[in-house]
């Protein structure tokens, strides 16, 4: 009795990863690097009505700002596009943000390297010292 909800949730996941992969393969074909840069797409949120999805993005060699308006630009023409592809009664509106959760990442690692580094402090103490055996 309880396979029936989970199907449902299962059935989301696997229509998000599916609009992923489709839309990466739709704009690495026809979008020009130059202009809005290398997008690789990290996620996909569906409501639950399959109405409306949230694309999350990280982009090399442009701004954010501008791959997201370009991205945001031509939602219309990929919904089109994707309605080709996909054979479901319906394709949600797209709408595309920029993913920040792995240049927090990075900084969080410089930080913590930053903070582990015994050099940076010079007035701390060695915590290990170095002794010596003077008993012969």
């Amino acid at each position: 009795m309880n396979r029936h909800k989970s199907s449902g949730a299962n059935r989301n996941v696997r229509l998000a990863e599916q609009i992923q992969k489709d839309l990466a393969v739709l704009i690495q074909r026809e979008f020009d690097v130059s202009r809005s840069g290398l997008i690789t797409l990290t996620g996909v949120d569906l409501s639950a009505d399959y109405a409306h999805a949230k694309v999350w993005f990280t982009v090399l060699g442009a701004e954010p700002e501008t791959a997201a308006a370009t991205l945001n630009e031509k939602a219309g023409w990929l919904h089109s596009l994707l309605f080709k592809m996909l054979h479901i009664h319906t394709v949600p509106t797209l709408r595309f943000f920029h993913d920040d959760q792995l240049a927090r990442g990075i900084e969080m690692t410089q930080l913590i390297d930053r903070a582990n580094r015994p050099e940076d402090y010079p007035d701390s103490v060695d915590p290990l010292p170095d002794t010596k055996d003077d008993r012969k």
